[in-house]
């Protein structure tokens, strides 16, 4: 297994101090800030390093290259197997109510003989990211996984993009990787670090991500009184006070992070559903811990390997934690790294959403405000 990675500015042009895996890669994974994707200029200069390559990719709230966080960059990584192969799929997105049988014809598109891994990555904005997963999981061949993550778009909620096969910028689109053959190992985990807060809620009316009332009390009113002076930055300042939400007492509770907001019916828009009947609670920081889960989910993905040092890893963090941890943000990718050996090469970027089961043998989940990390290693 051979990795090419390199990083893109405006200044700079592209940089490639990792350089293995040049001739005829079997995919380019490419992920850069939104608004280098109104001009394709430095794509089309990666294209000619590549004439051959096929792609994969999205937008970012923050690019990640090794144990360095950028902005305004653009981050590349082809990846060259020995023996195993890969199989690309893509899917278009016209309504949200439409995300989870995309879902289901996204992993129908992947031949199922020798499928052991899916990599996907999604448009941010438009999608409700728990019906694209549950249409996804409903396809999946038994023991098949899928990791990955929804596009972002810095702080500003305005426009995301996936990178389709063919280098191009798509918007309303869902892309996928299918990973094939028996030397393919993966590993996955996934964490968070928030603290829980204030008394359980219930929810009272919603409509799949939408979120009308909670406790009988208009959602956004109930929302803003606990958000005091943030309230005025929302939806922005609500990455920074996600929800806990459990539908059942025995469950492990997932998190939900704000998308939109709506002044006139006083509703919230989550990436993922909220049932009616389940519980939320309100969750801050806690900067210690936040970096300690990505650590956590860097030794779940490598026992993943069977302990091994992965060859690459794969980093979806949520842009709700770069914004509070702002400087020290770079420590969280340090920590996984310090953990994943220094032989593995590490990539990713900051989401609005990250695809992944908790652990092993669990089933896939949408997240938000965790790291989730894939871990690759192809045996010889």
């Amino acid at each position: 297994m051979k990795i090419d990675q390199g990083v893109y500015t405006t200044s700079n042009g592209w940089k490639f101090p990792l350089s293995q895996a040049t001739e005829n890669p079997d995919f380019i994974m490419v992920f850069a800030a939104s608004e280098l994707f109104k001009d394709l200029l430095w794509m089309d200069e990666l294209k000619k390093r590549y004439p051959n390559g096929k792609f994969i990719g999205c937008s970012t709230s923050g690019e990640i290259a090794g144990s360095t966080v950028h902005d305004q960059t653009a981050v590349a990584t082809a990846v060259k197997f020995n023996s195993a192969s890969v199989q690309f799929a893509q899917q278009n997105l016209t309504l949200t109510e439409d995300s989870y049988s995309c879902g289901k014809s996204l992993i129908e598109q992947l031949p199922p003989t020798e499928l052991k891994h899916v990599l996907v990555f999604s448009d941010g904005l438009h999608v409700n990211g728990s019906e694209l997963v549950k249409g996804m999981r409903e396809s999946l061949p038994h023991g098949v996984t899928v990791t990955g993550g929804l596009a972002g778009d810095g702080p500003n909620f305005n426009q995301t993009y996936v990178v389709a096969q063919d280098g191009s910028a798509q918007d309303h689109c869902i892309c996928a990787i299918g990973l094939y053959g028996s030397s393919i190992e993966v590993g996955y985990g996934s964490y968070g670090g928030w603290d829980p807060f204030g008394v359980e809620r219930r929810v009272t009316q919603s409509k799949a991500n939408v979120l009308y009332e909670i406790d009988n009390q208009p959602a956004l009113e109930l929302y803003k009184s606990f958000l005091g002076d943030n309230a005025a930055q929302l939806p922005a300042s609500g990455l920074l006070f996600p929800l806990s939400l459990r539908t059942r007492e025995d469950e492990q509770p997932v998190v939900r992070t704000i998308l939109a907001v709506n002044e006139s019916n006083q509703s919230i828009t989550f990436a993922g559903d909220l049932p009616e009947g389940s519980y939320v609670r309100l969750m801050k920081a806690n900067t210690d811990r936040l970096i300690q889960g990505a650590v956590k989910a860097a030794e779940i993905s490598r026992n993943g390997i069977d302990g091994q040092d992965a060859a690459l890893a794969i980093m979806v963090s949520c842009v709700g934690r770069k914004l509070v941890l702002k400087q020290l943000v770079e420590e969280e990718v340090e920590g996984a790294n310090d953990l994943l050996g220094k032989q593995c090469v590490s990539t990713g970027f900051y989401s609005y959403g990250e695809i992944s089961p908790f652990s092993d043998n669990a089933a896939c989940e949408l997240h938000n405000q965790t790291m989730t990390i894939t871990t690759l290693f192809e045996k010889n």
